[in-house]
């Protein structure tokens, strides 16, 4: 059943009216059944080498690339966004991946000359002055890329849960994403729990992050992320200096953010 509308996507790739996105939203629905393997099983059939995970090296995301691997590692496609801002251990991690499952990493930089003119402007350490500098680092080093990455494919994958924010807490499986030219987004983890993912990492013996034993359950940039206090929120040690509670680098804003 739903191998059969889905089948109709590429055809209508695009469009963004009332009908086209209802059908997706019915899509959605019946994906909310489909569990994470059946998800991405799915999505090797359907868009083959034009499917892509955007990988940040979060605990989510390794066990994507773990499952992804073990389904077909022929037609696993990986990249990440290099801000130039990350930490000694997400390099270290980047590595290990490569090497455990002989899979390549695509490493997409930001515009050296925009960083440029950005720092000159306003200092290495902007992000700390204003919650607009800290958006404008963020679309420079992550937004700006991560567009330029999307723009050969049909369809990316992502960690998104829904458990992690505010701001991920309706996301659903399969979604289109209309600020990447209309591809179709898939969250195969949105209704996984923490405790799951790391069930799934132990079981596994999949490499992840040493940070995350230092009290860091989320990890962006190394100016931006800091370890969670006891009590804290488990996204508290993302732009910690901020108030906003719908804290988002853009990477995952709805149309209209």
């Amino acid at each position: 059943m739903i191998k059969l509308k889905i089948m109709q996507i590429n055809h209508d790739k695009g469009r963004t009216d009332d009908a086209f996105m209802s059908e997706i939203r019915n899509m959605a629905e019946e994906f909310e059944s489909k569990s994470t393997p059946e998800i991405i099983k799915w999505a090797f059939e359907k868009y083959g080498d034009r499917m892509v995970l955007a990988s940040s090296f979060g605990a989510e995301d390794v066990v994507l690339i773990d499952m992804m691997c073990k389904i077909n590692r022929n037609l696993t496609r990986v990249f990440t966004l290099d801000t130039g801002r990350l930490n000694q251990e997400t390099y270290d991690l980047i590595d290990k991946i490569r090497k455990k499952y002989d899979i390549k990493v695509d490493v997409y930089f930001p515009n050296s000359s925009d960083v440029e003119k950005m720092v000159a402007n306003k200092g290495m350490n902007l992000m700390y002055e204003s919650v607009e500098n800290r958006k404008l680092c963020c679309n420079i080093r992550k937004v700006e890329p991560l567009k330029r990455a999307l723009k050969q494919f049909d369809c990316w994958i992502t960690g998104l849960r829904r458990e992690q924010t505010v701001t991920r807490n309706k996301i659903m499986k399969i979604e289109v994403d209309i600020l990447n030219h209309n591809i179709i987004k898939l969250n195969p983890l949105a209704d996984w729990t923490n405790d799951e993912i790391w069930q799934y990492i132990h079981k596994n013996k999949i490499p992840y992050n040493e940070l995350h034993d230092r009290g860091y359950p989320s990890i962006g940039c190394e100016p931006c992320t800091r370890a969670v206090k006891k009590g804290e929120d488990r996204r508290a040690g993302r732009w910690w200096w901020e108030n906003d509670s719908h804290k988002e680098c853009g990477l995952h804003w709805k149309e209209g953010k």
